[in-house]
């Protein structure tokens, strides 16, 4: 079994374009619906995450979501936690399909990098999306199986890659359980921080 690395897993993200326009109509917040991740689904940086441990981590998560501090930010990013400078949209909804599939609703923020991310959706660009977790893995002839260990970070919104098998990505070095330990209660508090300021970012819309 590997030790506790970052993991990044790409995929699509598919949109339904009519519910942006209605938003935009509606001149409420640019909201966006899709797939964020497959459980017992082989991805193309060869691993598995099993859907028990992708639903549990699911479950940590809707906590995040419901203290409006689930944000992620535009591009990819090396650290194992939210960079709040670069934060575009926050997830409002997240749920798992009866088939392994992690869904989410999505509200694109009007912070810097959300506002390039709203005229990229809006001007229905495709966009990828990218989770970032830390965990290890373990060899199988199925692939490299995601372990229990397993701590969702975040999803952040991506480029779409034109070349085939562009999506893979190479971890980072290994963290032990002490720096894990350390970086989840860092990225608490960064999340904290991020509710306070959305927080604040609404009433003064508000006014």
């Amino acid at each position: 079994m590997s030790g506790i690395k970052l993991l990044k897993e790409l995929s699509d993200f598919t949109y339904d374009h009519e519910e942006v326009k209605k938003t935009v109509k509606d001149g409420g917040p640019l909201i966006v619906t899709g797939v964020l991740q497959r459980g017992d689904t082989l991805n193309q940086n060869g691993r598995v995450y099993p859907t028990d441990i992708l639903a549990a981590q699911v479950d940590y998560y809707k906590k995040l979501v419901e203290e409006r501090r689930a944000v992620g930010e535009l591009d990819h990013a090396d650290e194992p936690v939210v960079n709040l400078k670069n934060a575009s949209h926050v997830i409002t909804e997240i749920w798992m399909e009866p088939d392994g599939v992690v869904k989410g609703k999505v509200e694109v923020l009007d912070t810097p990098m959300g506002l390039i991310l709203q005229t990229l959706i809006k001007a229905n660009i495709k966009v990828g999306i990218s989770s970032r977790a830390l965990g290890s893995l373990e060899e199988s002839v199925d692939g490299d199986v995601v372990q229990d260990d397993l701590h969702l970070i975040c999803w952040d919104f991506v480029s779409e890659p034109s070349t085939p098998g562009a999506w893979m990505m190479k971890e980072s070095k290994e963290y032990t359980r002490s720096e894990l330990k350390h970086i989840i209660s860092r990225q608490q508090r960064v999340t904290t921080s991020a509710a306070e300021i959305l927080s604040f970012h609404k009433k003064v819309k508000g006014k």
